[in-house]
């Protein structure tokens, strides 16, 4: 015959509830920072922030004609603000969605913890202690 180690009813709720829900509840916390930080690509805009937007480059041309050329610069000029604005906008929403997920955990992790305290002090308010 087999040994079973059997334990209450009351301390495996508590074990569920205060030790493997935390730990499952961190895991997928981080999993939605990891998902942000490689959605939005932070480091690589970071990195090509001066860089053309979608490739966009114009060739010089060959011999000397001054109005080529600056017509040529003007619009490699702008094709890299364009790009540092439009990478600029994706980094400020790529943080503002990294706060909004570290805050989300947060709030999510803290309930799912006070959920018991929360419930008690609803139940003793609504009988009127």
């Amino acid at each position: 015959m087999e040994i079973v180690n059997q334990k209450n009813i009351i301390s495996l709720w508590f074990s569920w509830y205060f030790v493997e829900m935390p730990k499952f509840l961190f895991g997928v916390w981080k999993n939605y920072i990891l998902f942000a930080s490689n959605y939005f690509s932070l480091p690589l805009l970071l990195r090509s922030l001066f860089s053309p937007w979608r490739k966009y480059r114009w060739n010089y041309t060959k011999g000397f004609d001054l109005g080529n050329f600056f017509s040529t610069l003007i619009s490699n000029i702008f094709s890299r603000i364009i790009g540092a604005v439009m990478r600029i906008a994706l980094i400020v929403v790529g943080i503002l969605f990294q706060i909004f997920v570290l805050i989300a955990g947060l709030v999510v992790i803290l309930f799912w913890v006070l959920l018991p305290v929360i419930i008690a002090s609803g139940l003793i308010l609504f009988l009127g202690y």
